[in-house]
């Protein structure tokens, strides 16, 4: 078992140079104590996500920090010129020492995708075909590409990631109908969904993986998340947990509410019991915490705990007490 954080960056109410900078410090403290990852989102004009471009906010945690692994989850590819993309994928590789995770997809929201002149229609078909590009692009001399959304021809790929072929693929994956292809190109997941969805998932992929020919000890990493608060007391956790997620689940509808639109999976609850009820957040002491995720990642089948524990307003320091309580007290007993 391996731990990771995930991050939206969503707005916690300061300026956001401040939010910038707090992050960073915790980024450092990540990356002090052995946390293995560090995986932010991408989102458009919506409060949930401050950090529009991963690119330019990874390449600050490539700078300061030394062990972590870090990486966008995902680049919504549909919103992409690929080859651009690959050339700043090759810069942070190389920036971080070949640290880089690249997570791909085609993005959650239609809303944010016809914001960018993007028809929902129209998404998966250039998530897909950028897709194709990238992977030229990161791994041939020469560039040739004839497809309906991009055409190269005899394009110079001077740039090349550290990591060859390129990074480590990450996926988001819900619906356990997807994990063939994941599997078929050893790409990690991370699921967002229940423990009994989670488990579909990593059964499934386990399963196209053996019959694959495979060996179970080079079995990418299969995560879920979860949003995390630990105090020394239940209590204490619950009410700072349950303020937190009313901020930051506002900030999920945000966007969705202002063009009367609904998402079509991750329909957040409206309050923290209920998330933790669903089997999708942990609130509570040490004790609470490690009792708690260890009946999920059991329950789940998952070889990576991704925690989210710096969402809504959040301060810094209940952050990082959350941190330090879990990496002291929690992480020794899940394995």
């Amino acid at each position: 078992m391996k731990f990771g954080i995930f991050d939206h960056l969503d707005d916690n109410g300061l300026p956001l140079g401040e939010l910038y900078a707090n992050r960073l410090k915790l980024i450092e403290a990540f990356d002090r104590s052995g946390i293995h990852g560090y995986h932010s989102a991408e989102h458009h004009f919506t409060p949930l996500g401050m950090a529009p471009s991963p690119s330019v906010f990874l390449s600050a945690v490539a700078q300061r920090t030394e062990r972590l692994v870090f990486g966008p989850l995902v680049y919504t590819l549909a919103l992409y010129h690929p080859v651009r993309l690959a050339e700043e994928i090759c810069m942070l590789d190389h920036l971080s020492g070949g640290r880089l995770q690249l997570g791909v997809g085609r993005g959650v929201s239609p809303v944010e995708m016809g914001l960018f002149g993007v028809p929902v229609e129209q998404a998966q078909a250039k998530y897909l075909e950028a897709y194709e590009v990238l992977m030229k692009a990161l791994t041939q001399p020469i560039l040739d590409h004839d497809g309906p959304h991009f055409q190269f021809k005899g394009v110079p790929m001077l740039m090349q990631p550290l990591q060859r072929p390129h990074p480590p693929l990450w996926y988001g994956l819900g619906n356990p109908d997807g994990v063939e292809w994941v599997a078929n190109h050893a790409i990690n997941v991370i699921s967002l969904s229940t423990p009994a969805v989670v488990r579909k998932v990593t059964d499934g992929y386990r399963a196209a993986w053996s019959a694959a020919g495979r060996s179970a000890q080079d079995l990418p990493r299969l995560g879920t998340l979860r949003h995390i608060v630990i105090a020394p007391t239940d209590e204490e956790a619950l009410i700072i947990a349950r303020r937190a997620y009313r901020r930051w689940r506002a900030s999920f509808w945000h966007l969705w509410n202002a063009f009367g639109a609904r998402p079509r999976f991750a329909a957040y609850p409206e309050t923290f019991d209920e998330l933790i009820e669903q089997g999708q957040a942990v609130a509570g002491s040490p004790a609470t915490a490690l009792k708690t995720l260890a009946e999920q990642t059991s329950a789940g089948g998952v070889n990576y705990l991704l925690l989210d524990l710096a969402f809504g307003d959040l301060t810094p320091q209940e952050s990082m007490r959350t941190l330090d309580l879990f990496w002291a007290e929690v992480a020794p007993g899940l394995d």
